[in-house]
């Protein structure tokens, strides 16, 4: 991209409000022919909603978009897509059955022979194929695709109907290393013809990696945009959150006692009955993380389940300090010591509409009775709930706020304070920053060091690599519900951890295989 570049998108002065809130406020954002723009904020900063009016989901109240110099406006997605704006939600829109070719032509208007010819249209999309390196089978049915393959039938899609302008919301987020570097190579493909892409993200490191120009919002307001190389990590970081924010952790060698957690040879299956884990063994050790990497759906969320016997093992045993709790109920396993941050904060971590003293002392309601337990001693519970506000930094009015009124990021350090301060020996944390901005990760991060180095075994499910190698003192590997390698995190690279959670240590099995054969 070159500095005389022409203005393709130009959002100026967009305001949007739902009800009380301002989402946009006088927002104004421009987009450049050929150019990977980056659009970085907290959680409830508005980018979001910024895409979604750039995209025609949402209408604004006041401003304008421009596209190509032209002033318009956008009634529904279909209007945005006429006019070459395109968009990759989080959430792939595929309809699994059918097939790569399908899916694409799928809303598109017949010929005017009034009939699809879905050969015709199969090889236009292998050619577009071809041509940026995405490596997809026309006639490849959806639901046997990897995750980032299926992604890139999301771009084709958009390709297909000659987008210039891709939005892509958080486009990394279930990708293995490998996939990202290919999905980068993409997009600077698609640049180098001409065509823009905006990037939503957290990812720090990611903008830096890819981004040409990155735009910054908090609060609703829009408050920088700068080139890329005007810029770093942690400018990005103070810009984003007003305050100096430390993205690395300093912690202290690891210190491992007695193993605290063993899982011996377990085999669980998922919701629908089909084997979701086999042969699954791992240990982890008194201030110790063991850092859980994959790509999702290989059964880290079923691992974390069985742990708290949430879904019932088919085989094999869980010890917690040598002691079998293979059959103990979740309630007696948390009075053995487990403690559990689950990847679900709203869901299952919290009960959204009680208030934070409430939730504070779930799972420990025991511990703040009086009158011989037939009364909840109120004031202690108070007192609980504004220690954990003050440890762990949870920004609320007061303790009686309704919990499911915090951000997700406050929700998600008053979880990490209640089951921290409960003391346990062992506490299961899964995706313990999904979704969470910058300010708050670094909080999250603190809070599970501390555990750690006060003697607590951590096991970490994590679909983020760069909070795996950051935390953690050995990280296991699964791919296709099982152990595929453990490393030690001094000695583990990206791409080692990448070839392992892509299957690669089968691929070495099967040719050991054959060259003993």
């Amino acid at each position: 991209m070159t500095a005389t570049a022409t203005i393709r998108i130009a959002l100026n002065h967009i305001t949007k409000r739902f009800a009380r809130v301002t989402a946009n406020d006088d927002v104004s954002l421009s987009i450049k022919q050929g150019e990977i723009h980056a659009l970085l904020g907290e959680n409830g900063a508005g980018k979001s909603t910024l895409m979604q009016i750039l995209y025609g989901l949402y209408q604004p109240d006041e401003g304008e978009i421009v596209v190509d110099g032209k002033a318009v406006s956008f009634r529904d997605p279909s209007d945005a897509i006429a006019c070459g704006i395109g968009m990759v939600h989080q959430e792939f829109m595929l309809v699994q059955p059918m097939s790569v070719v399908e899916n694409v032509v799928l809303g598109l208007k017949e010929n005017t022979s009034g009939v699809l010819n879905l050969k015709a249209a199969a090889e236009r999309l292998q050619a577009l194929s071809d041509k940026h390196g995405l490596a997809i089978d026309p006639w490849a049915k959806v639901q046997h695709l990897p995750i980032g393959v299926q992604q890139r039938v999301e771009i084709l899609k958009l390709l297909y109907r000659d987008a210039q302008v891709l939005i892509l919301d958080e486009p990394t987020a279930v990708l293995t290393p490998q996939e990202k570097a290919g999905l980068f190579s993409t997009l600077h493909s698609l640049c180098a013809e001409g065509r823009s892409v905006v990037i939503v993200t957290h990812k720090l490191y990611e903008i830096m990696a890819i981004a040409d120009h990155v735009s910054v919002m908090r609060g609703g307001k829009m408050v920088d945009s700068v080139a890329i190389e005007e810029t770093s990590e942690r400018d990005l970081a103070r810009r984003m959150v007003g305050r100096d924010v430390v993205l690395r952790v300093d912690k202290q060698p690891c210190k491992p006692g007695n193993t605290v957690l063993h899982v011996d040879n377990i085999a669980v299956r998922d919701a629908s009955g089909q084997p979701k884990i086999w042969r699954v063994s791992l240990t982890v050790a008194a201030g110790e993380i063991l850092g859980v990497a994959g790509v999702d759906g290989n059964g880290q969320s079923e691992l974390a389940e069985a742990l708290l016997n949430l879904r019932e093992i088919e085989a094999g045993h869980i010890r917690l300090n040598g002691e079998d709790i293979s059959d103990a109920s979740p309630a007696e396993r948390r009075n053995k010591g487990m403690g559990f941050i689950p990847a679900d904060r709203r869901g299952v971590g919290s009960v959204t509409e009680l208030s934070i003293t409430d939730n504070a002392m779930l799972g420990t309601h025991r511990s703040f009775t009086r009158a011989g337990g037939w009364l909840l001693d109120r004031q202690r519970m108070s007192q609980h709930a504004r220690d954990i506000i003050a440890r762990f930094a949870v920004r609320t009015p007061d303790v009686d706020f309704e919990a499911g009124k915090l951000s997700g990021g406050n929700l998600q350090k008053l979880i990490l304070g209640r089951e921290v301060a409960s003391e346990p020996c062992l506490l299961v944390v899964e995706q313990p920053t999904r979704g969470l901005d910058v300010g708050a990760i670094e909080s999250v991060w603190q809070g599970l060091i501390a555990a750690r180095d006060r003697g607590c075994a951590i096991l970490m499910i994590s679909a983020e690599l760069e909070e795996i190698m950051n935390l953690s003192d050995r990280i296991a590997v699964m791919y296709n519900g099982q152990i595929a390698g453990v490393l030690n995190a001094a000695d583990a690279t990206p791409e080692q951890i990448g070839a392992l959670m892509a299957g690669a240590h089968l691929a070495n099995k099967e040719g050991n295989d054959e060259e003993a054969a």
